[in-house]
């Protein structure tokens, strides 16, 4: 009689070893075992919106076959078309959020106002911000498109969250990311603690660790503007281009142009493979004299991301996370990456 077979010994069990894996949820905990004041409703709101980025990535990954391509019929506070995409975004995002207790409001590019906690229930010590779906034009042509998130804490007393809660400078933040929805779905945060990225496993429906520890390249490869509006640059802008091109013979790099016109497609194919993305002020548009992109949903996040990663946001004078901001939808210049 056989011996029985022990799984232990057997040589077709170890020709599968074990491979490691972090999900989000543990590396936020890991990451928190370092702050021994954390609550840990940090670490649960950071995983709320991974959910709801799990939501919205599975609505962008079916959306030639479900009815959310094309314009709304509205309007945002922005002035600008709103795309299907973006109101599923933003919705999703505001009632994934709104009732954990973990928020004291929220703010979003899509609504003029604060986004308060609904009436009965807890407010929390944290405030959120969001741009629900950024390069949202682009969906109708299966670009890359993402979400852009900031978290700070609260300053004010009172039991819903106040204008001076969403009006502090980036240095103020304690943490902010994106999520890329493109060939895979990747969540990028910081707490302070450098930066790390997440792919999405569809198969799992987890969020796994992908890009641990990501520094943007010493040597730059592209730079990132939409060219096409050159001609209402001020002449610092176009000297700055000549620059980076190489033509001015200050700077041997020569980079190359990429440019997407999805902000978020764009700054993480910089902070990966190293480069400069910038939108400055232009002339073409006067009623938009600061620039395009908007400082709390956008540009802050972006830039503590970046200097997280080792590089720098500007607006062409100061540093982005310098900037005190003086109303929820304000606009700048941005200019963030490396280029030497």
């Amino acid at each position: 009689m056989s011996e029985p077979l022990n799984p232990v010994e057997n040589a077709s069990y170890h020709a599968f070893p074990f491979i490691q894996v972090t999900t989000i949820e543990a590396h936020i905990l890991e990451q928190q075992r370092t702050h021994p004041e954390a609550t840990g409703v940090l670490t649960s709101l950071l995983y709320d919106i991974a959910l709801s980025a799990k939501i919205i990535a599975h609505a962008t990954t079916r959306a030639g076959l479900i009815d959310v391509l094309g314009k709304a019929g509205l309007e945002n506070v922005q002035g600008e078309q709103v795309a299907r995409l973006d109101l599923l975004a933003n919705e999703t995002l505001i009632r994934v959020n709104a009732c954990t207790g973990r928020l004291a409001g929220m703010a979003s590019e899509e609504n003029a106002d604060i986004i308060p906690i609904p009436a009965g229930y807890r407010t929390g010590p944290y405030v959120l911000l969001f741009d629900p779906l950024d390069g949202s034009s682009n969906t109708d042509y299966t670009i890359s498109i993402g979400t852009i998130f900031s978290i700070y804490r609260r300053k004010s007393k009172e039991e819903s969250g106040q204008i001076e809660d969403f009006l502090q400078p980036g240095r103020d933040l304690v943490a902010a990311g994106y999520v890329i929805y493109g060939n895979s779905t990747v969540f990028v945060y910081s707490t302070g603690q450098g930066v790390h990225g997440f792919t999405l496993d569809p198969g799992v429906g987890e969020f796994l660790l992908s890009h641990p520890n990501i520094r943007i390249p010493d040597k730059p490869q592209f730079y990132s503007v939409n060219q096409g509006y050159e001609r209402y640059w001020s002449s610092g802008v176009r000297q700055f281009t000549d620059y980076v091109q190489g033509k001015t013979g200050e700077f041997d790099g020569g980079l190359s142009m990429r440019y997407v016109g999805s902000l978020v497609a764009d700054f993480h194919r910089n902070l990966l493979a190293g480069g400069i993305f910038y939108y400055p002020a232009d002339s073409k548009d006067p009623g938009k004299p600061h620039g395009k992109l908007r400082l709390l949903y956008e540009c802050a996040s972006l830039a503590y991301i970046a200097e997280q990663a080792g590089g720098y946001a500007s607006d062409g004078r100061q540093p982005i996370l310098d900037i005190v901001p003086t109303s929820l939808h304000q606009r700048t210049p941005f200019f963030v990456g490396v280029i030497s």
